[in-house]
């Protein structure tokens, strides 16, 4: 059973999980006033994480040190809602901060990656911020092919056959498995993913990792999974409010003026991303720009406090 506190629902609020990476820097500390574990570069922050690894613990209130995957397991209709299926909760959400280029990488498709040993992973990014001409790598140019990108391996030439962009903050891209991406210096993303941890690197700019030595590579597995008709793609355009929309997430921007209320459209969770201003539970908890919770079915509507702007995830219904 709930606990009775929990009803009507308070937003639960999960403890991030850091992640050093070699691309990584210190934003999540200078930015969001976060206390990171100590002085070594952090590309990630798994906000919501259900993988069996990298648990999110719940931060405060009646669920409080309880994983999602409890949650999910043992709660599923009362918090998450009904029609609800699989092991683990199904969405992983991340803030990306990239200070130097990420590698050039792809992930598996569905169809494939059963036999590749890997989990397929379908994604989209939110710019949250990023410097003056930063760019995403993402599909490859025209001209390209499976021949002359394979050849580009051999002589390190790869960039030449990856499309990029300039995007701006606000923008938002869908990245299918198959897509060839990569993630440029100098953004602040929010990433919102299924749930899964495979990705294979076809370049990495020959970098060294944080251990001094060169990071694997998955050619063959890239091969394998690389949409070779993928080409130019531009940023996203707003569908009305609808940023993304696949069978695993939808993503919708929401803005509020004071005073406006926040809530579930259906009978389902909803992931809230707070883009800038802020917002209130009843109970008085204020969450602010870089905030992530999941909002419980029941959960009692949440009141801007300031013009708002934000991002709502939800599963779409069967």
């Amino acid at each position: 059973m709930l606990p009775q506190a929990a009803n009507p629902m308070e937003p639960l609020v999960f403890t991030p999980i850091y992640q050093t990476r070699v691309w990584g820097g210190r934003t999540l500390a200078e930015s969001y006033q976060r206390p990171l574990p100590d002085s070594q570069p952090y590309g990630e922050s798994w906000e919501i994480s259900d993988r069996e690894a990298e648990q999110s613990l719940v931060s405060e209130g009646p669920f409080a040190g309880k994983s999602l995957h409890e949650l999910w397991s043992n709660h599923r209709e009362e918090i998450f809602g009904k029609n609800l299926s699989g092991e683990r909760f199904p969405l992983l959400i991340k803030i990306l901060d990239a200070r130097d280029d990420l590698s050039i990488q792809v992930h598996p498709p569905k169809e494939i990656a059963p036999q590749l040993g890997g989990d397929p992973k379908t994604e989209m990014w939110y710019i949250a911020a990023c410097d003056p001409g930063a760019k995403l790598y993402v599909g490859l140019k025209h001209g390209s092919s499976r021949e002359s990108f394979q050849a580009s391996l051999s002589n390190g030439s790869v960039a030449s056959q990856v499309h990029a962009i300039t995007p701006k903050a606000g923008d938002s891209i869908f990245i299918a498995s198959g897509r060839l991406h990569a993630i440029g210096a100098g953004f602040l993303i929010y990433e919102i993913q299924q749930n899964s941890d495979t990705t294979y690197r076809v370049f990495d700019w020959n970098r060294m990792g944080l251990d001094g030595k060169a990071r694997d590579l998955h050619i063959e597995e890239s091969m394998a999974s690389i949409d070779f008709d993928d080409f130019e793609p531009g940023m996203d355009q707003p569908q009305g409010n609808t940023l993304a929309s696949c069978e695993y997430f939808v993503v919708e921007q929401v803005h509020l003026q004071a005073g406006q209320l926040l809530k579930n459209p259906n009978d389902r969770f909803s992931i809230i991303t707070v883009v800038a201003g802020e917002i209130t539970s009843p109970s008085g908890r204020h969450f602010q720009k870089g905030d992530f919770f999941i909002l419980p079915k029941h959960a009692a509507p949440l009141s801007a406090t300031a013009q708002s702007k934000l991002l709502q995830t939800f599963i779409p219904s069967p």
